[in-house]
């Protein structure tokens, strides 16, 4: 799709002319997100990832703008006196007009200049500013929606700040305003309307339409062209966010977004194409201790261990050696984000292991964070028995120690059956009754506001994997973003990702994708779709995504039941290759249990190779059947049959030990209307 920029736009008015070159310190960058030092969704990372870079390059002259939210001031913001004089001035004049600006350092790589605009306290304004704003572009904002409000106040107060920084620069100044989603995008089209000095960009991480659209189970990818999109977002109660959106893409100078496939969702949804695709990045830096991967990765394991021991205290009849840890996060989008699919094959995948009477357990986190009120009793609980049994062992150790040490001394082997006294004995059966369990381990992690609505739990509910000790597949649900301050689970994200042996990321909708892209990077293999961005990004740029870890499955768009089939197929084989000893670096030979379940689209251009660092899979350099000699090759009469071949590698090759299947493959019917089908061999 040419992605060109619509000529109404470059005509607008309220920017003079630049040069096509200018000084760097004549020019101030203002970043302007609802997720700066506030962490809702993916524009977090987007942010923080891109801050030291970003500072680096403008230096003294770049600021960040968010919302002030005191929870997160206190842990993630050093408030300081703004540097920038003309800045001071601005903030001054605010403050002393009835509004709360605050200006710091937000405590990250790069530790980037924040200004911090407390909307709560210019609330008074709401609705004046809501009159002005259906004055002027005819939107009206109702006043149940909380989030609109709030963007109301946002977009306004963070116009003010720009124009007030204009207007106190000594010199016309070179200002640049980029605007992140329809939060913020309604202060860049104050900006178009008075006509202010700002070179003004919008990115769309994902459009709000398309969003809702996907929640709803529609074929949304096959039928982008047909929709009403002024009837569907006031079917759905979103009309004016709709238009606030599509009024920022609109008036920006640049647009743009981070994939092509939200490049064509813009240009169907915002009726305009973006100017320039902008793929999200990741500070690789952060992650490139190749060497400790492994080590780094057992560390992070031996903690996920430990709350684990904790959780299932009671019920811990499973060896953690044998057992594989997947998990799913990002925002609470149930279907958008895959987790209905991701529970449906666990669900498959837990009777194949009974029935096949695996000694493999599969302990599958979801980490999405919802509304809740604290912690679940029982599950701190679990992490308090499991301390108390620690430190019970360390007293017996120590009284075990010194009854040993003492025997010594005096030459004398000790004997064993008096070295545990009665004491001992009686802490040690104190300790054992003290993990006696009269319930299941816990689903959830906190106590949830919604319980009956919850999409996750009822699915859990639905499907009967409740924890119990038959069951294969274990489901722990943490509805909170992870912390190392947590008393639950004390593991920064990226720590717990290294920790874990696989990323699962079925999304049907999602414009980018950090969480795959993250696992590559930390190297956690992981499983995306060919809808995601991040998806689309590696099959068109890398020769062999799964040689970095990337591991994909076919979304179908009419109907999920084949994606489960295909995503439980994938479980299984990577089980297989654990019973052969491969605990986590399976994606060194990728090949011998990953199949295409779709052609690669040929694109153009440059597309990264395998890497250096990955040998040559087993599947690529090993013969499939015993070698034909010089003479059968060159005879031109003999033909290739298939099925004699087929039978010979049944007859001559040893398979590695894998599940047993019911049929030898797996057909997955197609769903694109055409009775085209994907088949995916299972060993």
């Amino acid at each position: 799709m040419p992605l060109a920029r619509s000529l109404s736009v470059t005509s607008l008015s309220g920017l003079e002319e630049w040069d096509e070159e200018f000084d760097l310190e004549d020019a101030v960058l203002f970043e302007i997100a609802w997720e700066v030092a506030n962490k809702v969704g993916g524009i977090y990372t987007v942010i923080q990832t891109k801050a030291r870079l970003t500072a680096e390059e403008w230096g003294e002259n770049y600021f960040l703008v968010g919302p002030y939210v005191e929870s997160n001031v206190r842990t993630q913001v050093e408030l300081i006196e703004p540097t920038n004089p003309v800045l001071k001035r601005t903030i001054d004049k605010m403050n002393s007009s009835g509004c709360k600006v605050y200006f710091g350092r937000w405590l990250i790589e790069g530790s980037p200049y924040v200004v911090l605009i407390d909307v709560a306290f210019t609330a008074w304004s709401l609705d004046s500013w809501k009159r002005e704003l259906w004055d002027l572009c005819d939107i009206g904002v109702p006043w149940f929606d909380r989030e609109a409000n709030d963007a109301v106040l946002f977009g306004f107060l963070t116009a003010w700040l720009l124009g007030e920084f204009a207007a106190q620069s000594e010199e016309p100044p070179h200002i640049v305003a980029h605007f992140h989603e329809w939060l913020a995008g309604l202060g860049l089209v104050l900006c178009r309307h008075r006509k202010l000095p700002i070179a003004t960009i919008f990115t769309t991480h994902a459009t709000l339409l398309g969003r809702y659209l996907c929640a709803g189970s529609v074929d949304f990818y096959n039928k982008l062209a047909d929709f009403n999109v002024d009837k569907e977002a006031g079917d759905r109660q979103i009309y004016h966010r709709y238009c606030l959106e599509r009024a920022a893409a609109h008036c920006a100078h640049v647009f743009t977004t981070v994939s092509q496939i939200t490049a064509i969702e813009a240009e169907y949804l915002l009726k305009r194409a973006p100017d320039i695709v902008t793929p999200n990045g990741l500070n690789v830096k952060k992650f490139s201790a190749v060497h400790e991967f492994q080590n780094l990765h057992a560390q992070s394991k031996n903690r996920i261990q430990e709350f684990v021991r904790g959780h299932f205290y009671g019920h811990l009849d499973f060896n953690l050696d044998k057992t594989l840890f997947l998990f799913i996060a990002g925002r609470y989008e149930f279907s958008n984000k895959g987790a209905d699919i991701f529970l449906e094959a666990l669900a498959r995948l837990n009777y194949l292991l009974r029935v096949n009477h695996s000694d493999v357990t599969v302990i599958a986190f979801f980490i999405m964070p919802a509304r809740t009120n604290n912690f679940n009793v029982e599950t701190l609980k679990g992490q308090a028995v499991r301390k108390q049994l620690w430190d019970t062992a360390q007293t017996v150790k120590e009284r075990f120690g010194k009854k040993l040490y003492e025997s010594l001394l005096v030459g004398q082997l000790p004997d064993v059956s008096k070295i545990l006294d009665k004491e001992d004995f009686t802490i040690m059966k104190r300790a054992i009754f003290a993990t006696q369990r009269q319930c299941q381990p816990p689903i959830c992690t906190h106590n949830m506001l919604e319980d009956s609505g919850d999409p996750i739990l009822n699915c859990v509910r639905r499907i009967g994997l409740f924890n119990s000790s038959a069951d294969r597949v274990k489901i722990i649900f943490h509805p909170e973003f992870l912390s190392s301050t947590s008393p639950l689970l004390p593991m920064d994200y990226e720590e717990f990702v290294r920790g874990c042996h696989l990323g699962v990321f079925p999304s049907y909708y999602e414009p980018w994708g950090y969480t795959p892209a993250e696992c590559t990077v930390m190297g956690i293999p992981s499983i995306s779709t060919n809808l995601s961005g991040f998806g689309c990004f590696m099959e068109e740029h890398i020769a062999d995504p799964s040689a970095y870890g990337a591991f994909f499955i076919l979304y179908l768009y009419l109907h999920p039941g084949p994606s489960i089939q295909n995503l439980k197929v994938i479980f299984c084989v990577i089980i297989a290759q654990l019973q052969n000893g491969l605990m986590w670096f399976f994606s060194s030979f990728p090949d011998t249990y990953m199949y295409d379940l779709h052609k690669p689209t040929s694109t153009s251009g440059f597309r990264y190779p395998r890497p250096a660092s990955v040998p040559p899979s087993p599947a690529l350099s090993r013969h499939s059947s015993p070698r034909h000699s010089e003479a059968e090759d060159n005879d031109e009469d003999e033909r290739y049959d298939e099925d004699v071949e087929a039978e010979k590698d049944r007859v001559n090759i040893r398979q590695p030990y894998a599940l047993p299947f019911k049929n030898k493959s797996s057909a997955v019917p197609g769903a694109n209307g055409n009775g085209d089908g994907v088949t995916m061999e299972n060993n």
